[in-house]
């Protein structure tokens, strides 16, 4: 059995500038996740991830890492989130 999961992931590092945003997007969507990703005015970015807890789990895990011109220090990580309101992957304004 599939359990769903919503996570809100803070990313804090070298990631506003470097197609972080960009970046998860596109890897979200490979992965099938639905959810979102924006900026926020402290220079971290902000992503919520909702599917498959495994596959939630591993975006999460990439997170860590992120695009090559990124340098993540933190990936802090809450159970649960507001439910997509659509299926997909957005990139939202920060």
């Amino acid at each position: 059995m599939n359990d769903r999961r919503i996570v809100t992931a803070i990313v804090r590092g070298r990631v506003q500038g470097v197609s972080y945003r960009a970046w998860t997007k596109s890897t979200a969507e490979k992965l099938g996740l639905d959810g979102s990703v924006r900026n926020l005015p402290d220079g971290s970015v902000e992503a919520v991830f909702s599917g498959d807890a495994a596959t939630v789990e591993r975006m999460v895990a990439l997170c860590r890492k992120g695009p090559l011109l990124a340098r993540v220090d933190d990936v802090a990580v809450s159970e649960g989130g507001t439910e997509p309101p659509s299926r997909g992957f957005t990139i939202e304004r920060g």
